[in-house]
């Protein structure tokens, strides 16, 4: 359990820095393809703005913090109860705020500190109840339909984007969380793991559906950090990967609580989602921020700012 427990906070501790990162790479590019006019005609990114923030150097090494998360994330899943790896790793939400202070030029009030309080204190409760994690064995069926679903996320998300512009950017990072939910879900389904069988696994629709719901993931994450508020785009993706996974975990792949503990989980789980929300709910847009991060506000920001986003 504790080697499953330091995996996932350092599959956070990766992931949080690197939303951070990417967010500067995107942020510059899309301020760049702003001022240059390459946007949609609903104020959203164009694909070659987001193929352009990709290659930033900034964007270039938070997208290799990802992958280690990744490898890191998908572990604790093989290793923890899904409402466990999944909420600890979403904790990247409190490294994100705390480095856009600096990185970003982002100020956190008080109402966000307490939220980020919140969230520490309910990972707190669900490390303490969190008991063995369950078997992962489903039947194949289950796998495509997780296979077609992580379509039904990308294409649909990206679709969105292209019809509401600026006014998606929660809405990419809470499809973008769903995408590394069902990750997280593939992960602790995949066959051909435990004993390693390469042709099973190569056969398992699972493990295409991990590499779909992966790329798709980081695909919309980038969108919803270039087009919106860093911590609101994050604590949006935090509400995705966390709540129907965790749920799912429970109901499916019979991951429990310990003796006497549910309170705790339920309590904790509770609290975790509730905090990542009034993250976004009272997160201030980096555009008022202050500091050496705070850029002059590109046109795409101004549209932005008058939709309320």
């Amino acid at each position: 359990m504790l080697i499953g427990v330091l995996t996932a906070v350092a599959a956070s501790i990766c992931y949080g820095t690197g939303s951070v990162l990417q967010a500067v790479g995107s942020r510059q590019s899309a301020r760049r393809e702003a001022a240059a006019g390459s946007v949609t005609q609903h104020g959203g990114p164009s694909l070659s703005s987001t193929a352009k923030a990709a290659m930033t150097w900034e964007f270039i090494v938070g997208t290799v913090l990802d992958f280690v998360g990744f490898g890191l994330g998908a572990l604790a899943a093989r290793l923890l109860p899904l409402f466990l790896s999944q909420t600890v790793i979403s904790a990247n939400l409190v490294i994100t705020a705390v480095l856009s202070i600096k990185l970003l030029g982002v100020r956190l009030n008080r109402a966000e500190w307490a939220s980020i309080a919140v969230v520490c204190s309910a990972l707190v409760l669900l490390a303490t109840a969190a008991g063995p994690e369950g078997s992962g064995d489903t039947p194949i069926s289950t796998h495509w339909w997780l296979l077609g679903i992580s379509l039904f996320l990308i294409v649909g998300g990206t679709v969105a984007v292209r019809l509401l512009g600026a006014r998606a950017a929660i809405l990419a990072g809470l499809l973008s969380g769903l995408c590394f939910g069902a990750l997280g879900v593939g992960v602790r389904v995949l066959n051909g793991i435990a004993p390693f069988d390469l042709g099973a696994l190569l056969c398992d629709p699972a493990f295409y559906a991990i590499l779909v719901a992966g790329i798709g993931g980081m695909y919309l994450h980038t969108v919803a950090l270039q087009i919106g508020s860093v911590n609101g785009a994050t604590a949006a993706l935090v509400v995705g990967e966390t709540v129907l996974p965790g749920m799912i975990g429970v109901l499916w792949l019979g991951d429990v609580s310990r003796p006497g503990f549910a309170w705790a989980a339920i309590t904790g789980f509770v609290l975790a989602v509730s905090g990542a929300v009034a993250v976004a709910w009272f997160g201030s847009p980096e555009g008022h921020g202050s500091g050496p991060a705070a850029a002059p506000v590109a046109p795409a920001e101004d549209a932005r700012t008058s939709a309320g986003v």
